[in-house]
């Protein structure tokens, strides 16, 4: 791990982020020297610990152990609430690429709750691992609000810091440029876009992921440029997720952008 940036430390400060954990990446020039602030730190992930689940959905299916047109019945025992009116109800036969699409594009919280269940806790935890996210680790089902979701089979809490969630996005900018690219137009087609993306500029294509609780905030994916050039941009945060956070990331977004448009 590279040590912080002191660009990075002045930015997050003047931004009001806090103790704030950043990775900055070069996804497509793996030569070019890595921004980093504390990206390393346990933070909780809330819903970024969905984009892994996908990369290994993904994994399994270009390995043909899985289709994305399988189906599975949606059980009593995930539902959840989420922040945007979910189509999975007890009884709903789903495909594995729909439960996907909706756990990234909308954060949907009981299309993860069904993954875990298909594709295994303990299993998700060991294929990440293999992926090179190594602090990565799938523990327990989400819940939408409390109380939390019934989870006999939780052993802890989920973990998946802002260096892995860095690595994780690399893995999808890969794949969509070999040609795999469900995960990064789920993404790319984020129904929330009020942290990072305010600060962006309007050509700009930014395919994200957030999460969010009542203790944290956090948002990260994959940045292009008008000219092509790429960009992996991950915040974590332990703020309050409120209207002042969000607009302290877009406030580190238009800090950021000049800097990376001259690298």
């Amino acid at each position: 791990m590279t040590g912080p940036d002191p660009r990075l430390t002045t930015l997050a400060d003047e931004c009001g982020l806090g103790t704030a954990s950043i990775a900055v990446r070069f996804p497509l020039d793996d030569a070019r020297p890595a921004f980093d602030l504390a990206s390393d730190r346990s933070i909780y992930p809330a819903s970024m610990i969905k984009t892994p689940i996908a990369i290994v959905l993904a994994a399994q299916v270009a390995a043909g152990a899985r289709r994305l047109d399988d189906g599975v019945v949606v059980e009593q025992g995930n539902m959840t609430a989420n922040d945007a009116p979910s189509p999975f109800v007890p009884g709903y036969r789903a495909r594995l690429g729909e439960l996907g699409a909706a756990m990234l594009t909308f954060s949907d919280n009981v299309a993860t709750n069904v993954l875990i269940d298909v594709l295994g806790r303990e299993a998700l935890t060991t294929a990440c691992r293999a992926l090179g996210l190594s602090r990565t680790a799938v523990h327990r089902k989400l819940s939408g609000d409390l109380p939390l979701i019934d989870d006999p089979q939780a052993s802890g809490r989920n973990a998946h810091p802002a260096c892995d969630a860095a690595r994780a996005f690399e893995l999808v900018a890969a794949a969509a440029r070999g040609g795999q690219r469900w995960v990064y137009d789920a993404l790319r087609a984020q129904h929330f876009n009020g942290k990072l993306s305010r600060g962006w500029q309007a050509a700009d294509v930014f395919a994200h992921k957030t999460g969010d609780t009542d203790e944290v905030s956090h948002d990260g994916g994959i940045l292009t440029l008008p000219d092509g050039r790429s960009f992996v941009v991950v915040v974590y945060t332990e703020a309050v997720s409120d209207p002042q956070s969000d607009a302290n990331f877009a406030a580190f977004a238009r800090g950021l952008r000049p800097l990376l448009a001259q690298l």
